[in-house]
């Protein structure tokens, strides 16, 4: 055994004598004296291993508890199979990880699986879903749930009738900081004010960022196999996300994330939403490369107006969500450095020292004091607010507490944060947005279309 393997391992060891159970490495303990399968062991599989399957890869072999034993990985391209093959085997596990080319001969010859991750494109997640609900496996499904809300739904009905746990990808659910700003500051602390006056948000990529994706001479699919997968084309294979039928677009990939936060955050789906957008830049593509959009949302007799872009030319101000109440605002993105709070200047800072001594908040910057600068300021300009960090931290990698949760749900010791009725609500929000760009219009939602 390797040095790496051998630290590896004393690491894993450790992370679990110090979370209070005595779990060996991941690789080891399989199986107690009497034969049986250990309780702690979850033995899972992995459909899917491109840049976000090997993502969740990662993040799953930081995890100590529940100990995760990878049986299979499936995967259509032989790059990414092997890559991620090789890879598991140079591990020193006491079983043998099986690689795969389909999933349906997977499911027939692994017998012994408890749960799946499904990281494809996201027009196969419903049929790979269904079938692995349906052969009694526990799924954690990538976002998008799905590209056609029919098959969204036909997910969480397969997950109510097998009785098997299906989380969907939107790991902020799980994130502790986004958690902290839920179940801490907006709903135990007045630091926002009376209300949530507002939403904003946004993920812009640059350019360069948003290349189409290539490949080396000789790795190509043949023809039949694509075909026979859904792809016209190996462009296509590497560049889903912008094909109508097989993906959503940027406002589904990247604003999905943040528009589940705004329902979240908010307590209440939307009512209306009114979308622009359009293939503005890269015209090769058939979705919108350009996406803004407005959405309204009630609180009680209030309403909620919140607005989100997504770019895929400039990456200016990155990505982050933004709640603006009558006193304070709100700002998260999984970019922590990001994250903050700022009292608005007329608020008497006093009114903030108790949920500073408490340790909920620190103060930053801010100008409670004159301005020193030489420069003229118009009268009429609002002094910059204070900024306040919050006391939360997140050092995982970002889908690791996500990944957790859904391993400890399979055990009994939690439940989902984001299991199928949330990704369906979600779902409805955002592929919407592409229907309202289509017509040149606005929707209205009403309850019964977030209900399965």
């Amino acid at each position: 055994m390797t040095k790496d393997m051998n630290r590896r391992a004393f690491l894993r060891s450790a992370a679990a004598v110090g979370s209070g159970f005595a779990l060996t490495s991941i690789g080891q303990g399989q199986t107690s004296a009497s034969g049986n399968r250990r309780q702690d062991v979850i033995n899972v599989a992995f459909i899917g291993l491109g840049e976000q399957g090997r993502v969740l890869l990662s993040a799953a072999q930081k995890i100590a508890s529940p100990v995760l034993h990878f049986r299979a990985v499936c995967d259509i391209w032989d790059k990414n199979r092997n890559r991620v093959w090789k890879q598991l085997s140079k591990y020193d596990f006491d079983y043998k990880t099986n690689a795969y080319t389909d999933y349906q001969d997977m499911l027939d010859k692994e017998k012994d699986l408890d749960a799946v991750i499904i990281a494809t494109p996201d027009f196969w997640h419903a049929r790979q879903t269904i079938d692995c609900l349906n052969a009694g496996l526990h799924v954690y499904c990538e976002k998008e749930m799905s590209n056609s809300l029919e098959d969204a739904r036909k997910m969480v009905l397969a997950a109510r009738s097998t009785g098997k746990l299906l989380q969907i990808g939107h790991q902020r659910r799980s994130n502790p900081v986004y958690r902290y700003c839920f179940d801490t500051i907006i709903k135990q602390t007045p630091l926002l004010g009376t209300k949530i006056t507002a939403v904003s948000g946004q993920w812009n990529r640059s350019r360069q960022a948003c290349v189409d994706l290539g490949w080396s001479q000789g790795e190509e699919l043949d023809e039949a196999t694509l075909n026979k997968y859904g792809f016209e084309s190996m462009t296509q294979f590497r560049n889903w996300r912008w094909y109508k039928g097989l993906g959503g677009g940027p406002i589904v990939d990247l604003g999905s994330h943040q528009i589940d936060v705004y329902t979240w955050f908010l307590e209440t789906n939307p009512t209306s939403v009114v979308a622009s957008g359009g293939t503005d830049y890269w015209t090769g593509h058939q979705w919108y490369d350009n996406v803004f959009t407005i959405y309204e949302y009630k609180k009680g007799s209030d309403t909620v107006r919140a607005t989100y872009q997504t770019l895929t030319t400039n990456s200016s101000n990155s990505y982050f969500e933004s709640f603006l109440g009558d006193e304070g605002t709100l700002v998260t993105s999984e970019d922590i450095t990001r994250t903050a709070l700022y009292r608005e200047s007329w608020v008497d800072k006093t009114l903030w020292y108790p949920w500073e001594e408490k340790r909920y908040i620190k103060r930053v910057a801010g100008l409670d004091r004159p301005v020193t600068s030489k420069a003229v300021v118009d009268p009429r300009a609002t002094v910059p607010p204070a900024k306040y960090y919050l006391l939360a931290e997140m050092n995982q990698p970002f889908h690791q507490p996500h990944l957790q949760n859904f391993f400890d749900a399979v055990r009994g010791k939690a439940s989902l944060t984001c299991p199928a009725e949330i990704g369906y609500e979600t779902a409805v929000s955002v592929l919407k947005v592409n229907e309202a760009i289509a017509g040149r219009g606005r929707i209205d939602f009403k309850a019964e279309d977030f209900k399965v």
